[in-house]
């Protein structure tokens, strides 16, 4: 078996004839008249055409050769007899590869199989590959490899190209559902020169033209959003990446794609509604169902959505309440389960706790109740003291969305940053980054205001399937 070298010399060999005989392996223009799938229905009332696309197989039988095409639409055969093309036929034979893109002319052609064919009576070089592809039946093995050359991994896996034409879909519907519900997308700074709207470790880089230290935002512009609040705007909503500095697991990755919205004139219970709806939209219009089996769970969004305390569920479930325990409560109760945490802050480990405690609940639910602590720009509940107006969907074990009735009290505000400051001394690289300029915002008034934000982690677990296996390019270390 030769070896990639020796194939790709030949292939360069091959190169430099088709040059010689005057045509150019890399031509800039096409002259494609009909897409494939416009070729295959409208294949009885065409009389010629001009077809493009990458040749996924060769078949050769002495005086005839057969090549599947595929563009970006489907796949069709071509038919090139040499009694109809001559030397041009010994050409092609010579010098044409699998992975090579070609330009096929000729007339509608349906073989002995009954398989719709074109007939060529010309074709031309559009791109000469180099490299052979992957062998067609077992494709990329290595999984490393498939993320590397995700291009062959999709050229060569109809249902991945499928799963993210639905992921274009999910955030298509997305976008339809906020507008219809009245919303005005915005878009806000990925630059920040402090980080809020969510408790994540940021990257930081340096803008050389002001000289100053600046953060990847964490967050899809919570804290520009409520801004836009004050503005007098009652209804936005933004879809956009943000990047958090942190650890990857089957859920997390370090960038990826969320939408938030803001909510003037309306409280947690009010976006808790909005978002049972939402979710139930993308689960019909994208998967046209709203039942799911992932990470070991099923649910049907179509259920009732119960609604869970989380200071109550992690007291049934580990016997400690968490609004009253210490430190060394916490510190000896997260021993005694076996669970893993970072941080020694009371805030790591109550949310240490809970997510041991969440892994059972399939959903689909409200958590609500959270502690004041590990919620800075939540309203406190009036009815539980301690406690936040804020809700997350419990989906499979874990959330998959976040919102809450937005704090506008600024100084209760401030005394929260305070207290994430202090955090931050205390070497807690998540806690949140204090805004003073919010601050004075809020003492300007903000309304009333409901937030919330959710990400490609939802999409993940209606397709069962690991966050990074739904990035198009996720980021890989450069080879050794």
């Amino acid at each position: 078996m030769a070896s990639l070298e020796e194939i790709r010399e030949e292939r360069i060999k091959k190169l430099e004839t088709l040059k010689e005989r005057g045509l150019n392996p890399y031509p800039a223009e096409s002259h494609r008249t009909h897409s494939v799938a416009q070729f295959l229905k409208d294949f009885d009332d065409i009389k010629e055409a001009t077809i493009t696309g990458r040749i996924m197989n060769l078949r050769s039988f002495g005086g005839s050769i057969f090549a599947d095409l595929e563009d970006g639409s489907g796949k069709v055969q071509a038919y090139l007899k040499k009694d109809d093309l001559g030397d041009k036929f010994n050409l092609f034979e010579e010098n044409i590869d699998i992975g090579d893109f070609i330009e096929a002319s000729g007339a509608p052609f349906t073989t002995k199989k009954g398989e719709s064919s074109v007939l060529v009576s010309d074709w031309k070089i559009l791109t000469k590959s180099l490299r052979p592809l992957p062998e067609k039946w077992h494709g990329l093995q290595d999984h490393e490899a498939r993320f590397r050359q995700r291009y062959l991994d999709l050229l060569l896996n109809k249902e991945e190209r499928e799963l993210f034409t639905k992921k274009a879909l999910f955030w298509k519907e997305t976008r339809e559902f906020m507008e219809k519900e009245g919303f005005l997308e915005v878009e806000t700074p990925t630059l920040e020169i402090t980080t809020g709207g969510a408790e994540a470790r940021p990257f930081q880089t340096h803008h050389n033209d002001f000289d100053l230290d600046v953060y990847l935002r964490i967050s899809v512009g919570e804290l520009w959003q409520k801004r836009l609040m004050a503005a007098g705007f009652e209804k936005t909503f933004e879809i956009g990446r943000i990047y958090r500095n942190e650890g990857s697991s089957p859920e997390h990755l370090q960038e990826f794609t969320n939408m938030e919205f803001y909510w003037a004139y309306a409280d947690y219970e009010n976006a808790m509604e909005l978002t049972r709806r939402l979710y139930i939209h993308l689960a019909e219009k994208v998967f046209g169902t709203t039942k799911f089996e992932t990470r070991g769970h099923t649910f049907d969004l179509k259920d009732d959505w119960r609604k869970v305390d989380y200071v109550d569920e992690i007291e049934k479930e580990t016997g400690l309440n968490i609004l009253e325990a210490t430190e060394i409560d916490l510190e000896k109760k997260l021993r005694e389960l076996g669970v893993k945490y970072e941080g020694n802050t009371k805030e790591r480990m109550i949310d240490s706790l809970w997510k041991h405690v969440r892994k059972e609940i399939s959903g689909p639910a409200f958590l609500i109740n959270h502690p004041k602590l590990v919620s800075p720009l939540a309203k406190e509940n009036p009815d539980k003291p301690g406690t936040v107006e804020r809700f997350q969907i419990l989906l499979a074990g874990s959330e998959v969305g976040n919102g809450y009735s937005e704090l506008n009290n600024p100084l209760e505000q401030k005394a929260r940053f305070d207290l994430q400051r202090e955090l931050i001394n205390a070497g807690d690289k998540e806690a949140m980054m204090p805004d003073d300029e919010f601050v004075e915002m809020l003492e300007h008034g903000m309304p009333p205001t409901c937030g919330f934000g959710f990400g490609e982690r939802l999409f993940a677990f209606m397709v069962d399937k690991p966050v990074r296996e739904t990035q198009l390019f996720p980021l890989m270390k450069p080879r050794d």
